[in-house]
C-alpha cells in the first residue's frame, strides 16, 4: 500500500502546477490567444506527471535515469507548441504562445521534482515576460515605424488585426453572440477567435478577434457597433486595434 504522507506530497505537487500553470494561460487567454487557461494547466499537470513517473516509478529500478523522463518531456512539448504556431502570409503567428506552452512544462517538471519555489519564481518571470516587456516590444516596433515611414503607403496593405467588444447581459448573451457573428460575416475580415467573458452586475462580454486583409479596412467594423448598439440588450459596443505581437 501506497505511503499516505507520499500521496498527499504528491498530490501537493500536483495542485501548485495546476495553480501556476492555470496563472501563464490566464495571462494568454485575456489577450484571446489559442492557448488559455486550461491548455497551459494541462501542460503543466502532464510534465509533472511526467517527473513523477520518472522519479517514484522509474526510481524502484536502480539502473534507471529519471532525468530522462524530465528530458522527453522538453522535447516532446514541441510537437504541441507546433500546433498553435500559424503562417498567415509572411507573417508567423504564435510564436509566444508555443514559447508559453514550453515554459509551462518547465514550471509542471520544477512542481513534480519538489522544486515549488523555484516553480513559483519561474512562473512570475513567465508572466512577467509576457506582460511588462510588451511595452519594450512596443516601443522598438514603434520606432522602426518611424524609421520606415517612407514605406507607409506599402503597409496599408498589409493584415491587421482588431478586436470587437460588444457588452450584454448574462440572458441576452446567446442573441448577441449571433449578433457579433452576423457583423463580421464580411469578405474583408476574417474572425479569429470569440470569447465569453463574465463582467460586473450581471453583464457579460462578448470580444470577437477579428482579421482585416488591410489595414484600413475599419469601415465594416465602424458599421457593426452602429448596427449592434441599437439592440435593447447590448449595453455598449465598441472596436479597438489588437496588439500585434503573439
Amino acid at each position: 500500500m501506497a505511503d499516505p504522507g507520499l500521496i498527499f506530497g504528491l498530490s501537493l505537487r500536483i495542485f501548485v502546477a495546476m495553480v501556476l500553470g492555470a496563472a501563464i494561460g490566464m495571462e494568454r487567454q485575456w489577450r484571446l490567444r489559442t492557448a488559455g487557461i486550461r491548455t497551459n494547466a494541462l501542460v503543466s499537470v502532464g510534465a509533472c506527471l511526467f517527473v513523477f513517473m520518472g522519479a517514484v516509478g522509474l526510481g524502484e529500478n536502480p539502473g534507471a535515469d529519471p532525468t530522462r523522463v524530465a528530458a522527453q518531456v522538453v522535447s516532446g512539448i514541441g510537437f504541441l507548441g507546433a500546433g498553435v504556431i500559424l503562417r498567415d502570409g509572411f507573417n508567423i503567428r504564435g510564436l509566444t504562445t508555443a514559447a508559453t506552452l514550453w515554459c509551462a512544462a518547465a514550471i509542471g517538471s520544477l512542481a513534480g521534482a519538489g522544486m515549488e519555489v523555484m516553480a513559483l519564481i519561474g512562473c512570475a518571470a513567465i508572466i512577467a515576460t509576457n506582460t511588462l516587456l510588451r511595452p519594450l516590444g512596443r516601443f522598438i516596433n514603434g520606432r522602426q515605424r518611424h524609421a520606415g515611414a517612407l514605406l507607409q503607403a506599402d503597409d496599408e496593405d498589409e493584415p491587421a488585426e482588431y478586436v470587437l467588444e460588444v457588452v450584454t447581459t448574462d440572458k441576452s448573451e446567446p442573441r448577441v453572440r449571433a449578433l457579433v457573428l452576423q457583423a463580421v460575416d464580411r469578405p474583408e475580415y476574417t474572425l479569429r477567435s470569440l470569447d465569453i467573458r463574465p463582467g460586473r452586475s450581471s453583464q457579460t462580454k462578448v470580444l470577437a478577434g477579428v482579421s482585416a486583409q488591410h489595414a484600413g479596412d475599419t469601415a465594416g467594423l465602424e458599421v457593426a457597433v452602429q448596427r449592434i448598439g441599437l439592440d435593447p440588450k447590448v449595453t455598449s459596443s465598441r472596436w479597438w486595434p489588437a496588439e500585434t505581437d503573439d
